[in-house]
C-alpha cells in the first residue's frame, strides 16, 4: 500500500494524547514478522493472533506472529539456505549483520508464537511434523535456547528461501515504545499447521484478509495502521503463489502520521 488510507477509529487503539508523549523519541528496537499463508476453496488465508491484554505493546491487537530480534539470532554459524545475508541487506536497506539477524528472528518468532518451522534437513526439505521439537520451542520462548543451538543440536537448515521480504513500517516517534519492524510473507510448509499455543495470544487463527478487516471494521477486533495494510495488500492477491511471486524489493521504510479523520483514522505514509 503505497498511498495515504483510512482505517475506521473502532478498529484502531487509542492515539497517544500529547500529554503523554515523550519529550524525545525513544529508541527503535528492530523486529521481524511473517505472514503465514495457506490457500483454500475461500481464498488466501492468513494466520492471525489477538495479543493477551496484559502485553506492554500492542495489548489486545490482532497481529502476526513476530517480535524483537535477539541479539544471538546474527550467529553466522546458523546453517541458511535461500539468498545470502548480503541480499536481504540490500532488499532491507540494512547491513548484513542486522539483515542475517531479522531473518533468523522471523523464522524463530513464527516457530515460537504458532509452531511452524521453516527448517529442514537440507536446502531442499521442510520439517513437516514440529511436535517432537515441543521443548526446544519451550526453550527459545524462554530464551534458555538460541535458534543457532536449536538448528545444530536437531541438524536443521534455515530455510530462508521460504520467504519473501514484503513491508517495512516504523513506530510514530510519539509513541512510548516503538519497533522498526520488517514483514515477510511465507506459505504455510506441507504437513505443518499453525497453532495458538502461546502465552502472548488470547485467540489464533486463520482467516481470509478480507474477513480479518471486516472485523475490525466492526469493531470485532483492533488491527494497528501496519497490519491494516498487510491485509489490504493480501486480500488483492488471488493465491498464495501470487503473493510470494510479488517483488515488494528494495523494501522502503514506512513511518507513518495518524490523524483522527471524523470515525476514521487517517494513516498518512
Amino acid at each position: 500500500m503505497s498511498a495515504n488510507f483510512h482505517v475506521p477509529r473502532s478498529a484502531v487503539p487509542d492515539l497517544i494524547s500529547d500529554a503523554s508523549r515523550p519529550d524525545e523519541p525513544v529508541p527503535v528496537r528492530e523486529a521481524a514478522t511473517v505472514m503465514l499463508l495457506r490457500d483454500t476453496p475461500g481464498g488466501v488465508e492468513v494466520f492471525l493472533q489477538r495479543r493477551v491484554a496484559a502485553m506492554k505493546f500492542a495489548a489486545g491487537m490482532t497481529v502476526f506472529p513476530g517480535g524483537g530480534v535477539d541479539e544471538r539470532d546474527a550467529d553466522a554459524s546458523i546453517a541458511w539456505a535461500g539468498p545470502p545475508a548480503a541480499q536481504w541487506a540490500e532488499w532491507f536497506g540494512c547491513d548484513e549483520r542486522l539483515a542475517r539477524a531479522l531473518v533468523c528472528a522471523a523464522v524463530r518468532e513464527t516457530f515460537e508464537e504458532s509452531g511452524v518451522l521453516l527448517a529442514g534437513r537440507g536446502s531442499d526439505t521442510t520439517v513437516d511434523d514440529t511436535s517432537g521439537y515441543a521443548d526446544a520451542r519451550a526453550a527459545l520462548v524462554a530464551r534458555e535456547l538460541s535458534l543457532a543451538a536449536f538448528l545444530a543440536d536437531t541438524g536443521l537448515t534455515l530455510r530462508g528461501d521460504l520467504l519473501r521480504p514484503w513491508a517495512n513500517w516504523v513506530t510514530p516517534e510519539q509513541e512510548t515504545r516503538r519497533y522498526d519492524t520488517k514483514f515477510f510473507v511465507a506459505a504455510l510448509p506441507a504437513g505443518q499447521d499453525a497453532d495458538g499455543e502461546t502465552t502472548e495470544a488470547s485467540e489464533s487463527g486463520w482467516r481470509t484478509p478480507a474477513d480479518a478487516m471486516a472485523d475490525g471494521e466492526a469493531g470485532r477486533s483492533m488491527l494497528m495502521p501496519p497490519t491494516w495494510a498487510m491485509l489490504s495488500d493480501l486480500a488483492a492477491c488471488r493465491d498464495v503463489a501470487e503473493v510470494l511471486a510479488t517483488d515488494r524489493t528494495p523494501v522502503p521504510k514506512v513511518m507513518p502520521t495518524l490523524r483522527v479523520d471524523g470515525e476514521s483514522v487517517l494513516v498518512e505514509l
